[in-house]
C-alpha cells in the first residue's frame, strides 16, 4: 500500500482483532467499510463509536466492488462467503490480518511473541515498560491494555511489537498467522498442544513452532523458556548465526499476598503473581534487553504493570475473599492459572471454575489433556453448555466424560448455567477464594451479579 488513504473492506470485522485494526486504520485517514453476519461487545460499541458499525449483519456481496484497494479477510469468514468469492472474481487483493500487519511493518524491527501460553502477558508487559520510557512503537496484541487506547497501532515507528498466534491465518491460507510476521526477535513461552481443529495430532501442533525458531533470520535472535521441556529442545537447536536466549522463573518471595522480584539485595513489589507470570517477566527482560532497555529500566517499570484485560484480573475483593477471572481455558493455562492463586492465598480454600468453550476442550478425545490440571483447587467445577457442542458440530459429551477425563477429587460438572450460579452462592465464602476461568462469558454471566456472592 501506498502512502495515499486506502479504500479497505475488512469481511468478518467484529473480530477481536479485526475491529482494532480496522479503526487502527479508519484513524490513519483511510476508508474503511466492513461486513460481519454477527458483533458482539466491545466491538459493536467500538465500531459504532468511529462510524464503522455495519449498518445490518450478514454478507453483502455489493460492498465488494472494482473500486476496493484491499480486502482483509479474517478468520471466522468461511470459504464460500459471498463477499469473498466476489473479491476472488474481481481479482482484488486479499490479506489476511498477519499478511497485512507485514506489509505495514516491512522496514520496521519486528519482535513476534508466540507459545501456546502467555504470549499475550509477555507482549503486554514488553509494550507497557516501552512505553513507560517514552519509546516509540507499533504494536498488535490480542488484549486490552491499560494505557492503550487500541490493540493495534500502525504509524511510523521504526519498532513493532506482535503477538503471534499459531492459528491458521485466513480461511483460504492454513499457514500460521506467526510465521507470517517474519521475525527478527522471536519468542516461544511454552508449547503444550492446542487448537485439535487444525492441528489433530501434538506432533503436527509442536512442528509449528519449530518452524518459527527456523524462521529466525541470521543476526536474528531466539528467545524460549528453557523450564518448558518442548520449547527448551525447539529454541536450543543450533541455528547458523541466531542467537539462543535461554529464560526461567525469575527469582522471588511472597509475603502477606504480595510477590517481590529479588534483584541484588532489592525487593521489587510486583502487581502480577504466580509462576506463569514470574516466567514471562523474564521472558520479556530478555526480549527488551535485545531491544535497548537497561535492566534498572526494566525493575522501575516492572513494577507498574498491572496485566493484560481478562488475564487474573480482579473482579471483587473483601476481608474474607477474592474473585478473579481469566482468560485460561487450555489445559496448560488452566494449571498454571490455578496453581497461580493458590500458591499467592495458600492460607484460603479456592474454588476454581473452568467453562469449556473452545472447540479442543470440547472435542472428547482431546478432554484427557485437561487431567490433574485443577489439582490446586480446594474444589474444581466445569461447566459446559450442550448448545455449544451443536453449534460447532461436535459430538455431544457427558458429566461423566468430563469427570473421567479431569480426574479430580471433589469435582463438581454443571451443564445448565443457573444451576452453576445456585452452587456458588451456597458456598460459605469466608477464607475462600473464587476463579472464573473461560475464553467464552459462562454464557453471558453478569459478574456484576456474581460479586455479591463473595459479600
Amino acid at each position: 500500500m501506498d502512502n495515499r488513504p486506502q479504500h479497505i473492506h475488512f469481511i468478518a470485522i467484529g473480530g477481536s482483532i479485526m475491529h482494532n485494526l480496522a479503526i487502527a486504520l479508519h484513524h490513519k485517514g483511510h476508508i474503511v467499510t466492513g461486513s460481519d453476519d454477527e458483533l458482539f461487545e466491545p466491538s459493536k460499541s467500538k465500531l459504532e463509536a468511529v462510524g464503522l458499525l455495519p449498518p445490518e449483519n450478514g454478507w453483502h456481496p455489493d460492498k465488494v466492488h472494482d473500486q476496493l484497494d484491499a480486502i482483509i479477510l479474517g478468520m471466522h469468514a468461511r470459504k464460500d462467503n459471498p463477499e469473498l468469492l466476489k473479491a476472488q472474481k474481481l481479482g482484488l487483493k486479499i490479506y489476511s490480518f498477519p499478511e497485512f500487519i507485514y506489509e505495514q511493518s516491512l522496514d520496521k524491527h519486528r519482535v513476534v511473541i508466540a507459545g501456546s501460553h502467555g504470549k499475550t502477558t509477555i507482549t503486554s508487559m514488553i509494550m507497557h515498560v516501552l512505553n513507560y520510557f517514552g519509546r516509540k512503537f507499533d504494536y498488535a496484541v490480542g488484549a486490552s491494555i491499560q494505557g492503550f487506547n487500541t490493540m493495534v497501532q500502525l504509524s511510523d515507528a521504526p519498532l513493532i511489537i506482535i503477538e503471534g498466534d499459531e492459528y491458521l491465518s485466513s480461511p483460504i491460507d492454513p499457514t500460521p498467522k506467526f510465521l507470517k510476521y517474519h521475525h527478527h526477535i522471536g519468542l516461544i513461552s511454552g508449547v503444550a498442544w492446542d487448537h485439535v481443529n487444525v492441528f489433530p495430532s501434538e506432533d503436527e501442533y509442536v512442528k509449528q513452532f519449530d518452524a518459527f525458531a527456523d524462521a529466525t533470520p541470521k543476526a536474528g535472535a531466539i528467545v524460549y523458556c528453557e523450564e518448558d521441556a518442548m520449547t527448551s529442545l525447539i529454541g536450543s537447536k543450533e541455528r547458523t548465526d541466531v542467537s539462543g536466549l535461554p529464560y526461567k522463573t525469575h527469582p522471588h518471595i511472597i509475603e502477606n499476598g504480595v510477590t517481590y522480584l529479588l534483584h541484588d539485595d532489592m525487593n521489587i513489589p510486583l502487581k502480577v503473581f504466580g509462576q506463569h507470570n514470574l516466567q514471562n517477566i523474564s521472558g520479556a527482560m530478555a526480549v527488551l534487553s535485545k531491544i535497548g532497555i537497561r535492566t534498572d529500566q526494566f525493575y522501575e517499570a516492572i513494577s507498574n504493570f498491572e496485566g493484560a484485560s481478562k488475564r487474573m484480573e480482579l473482579v471483587k475483593e473483601n476481608e474474607d475473599s477474592i474473585l478473579f477471572k481469566d482468560y485460561a481455558h487450555s489445559p496448560s493455562k488452566v494449571k498454571a492459572t490455578t496453581r497461580a492463586l493458590r500458591d499467592q492465598y495458600p492460607e484460603r480454600d479456592l474454588v476454581a471454575c473452568l467453562e469449556l468453550h473452545t472447540f479442543s476442550s470440547l472435542t472428547k478425545d482431546f478432554l484427557s489433556e485437561y487431567k490433574g490440571t485443577m489439582r490446586a483447587s480446594y474444589r474444581p467445577v466445569v461447566y459446559f453448555n450442550p448448545d455449544t457442542l451443536t453449534h460447532k458440530g461436535l459430538a455431544p459429551i457427558s458429566k461423566e466424560d468430563i469427570t473421567i477425563a479431569f480426574d479430580e477429587r471433589h469435582l463438581k460438572v454443571f451443564d445448565d448455567r443457573e444451576a452453576l450460579i445456585g452452587y456458588l452462592k451456597d458456598q460459605n465464602w469466608k477464607d475462600k477464594n473464587l476463579l472464573m476461568m473461560s475464553s467464552g462469558t459462562f454464557d453471558n454471566l453478569d459478574f456484576d451479579e456474581l460479586k455479591h456472592i463473595i459479600d
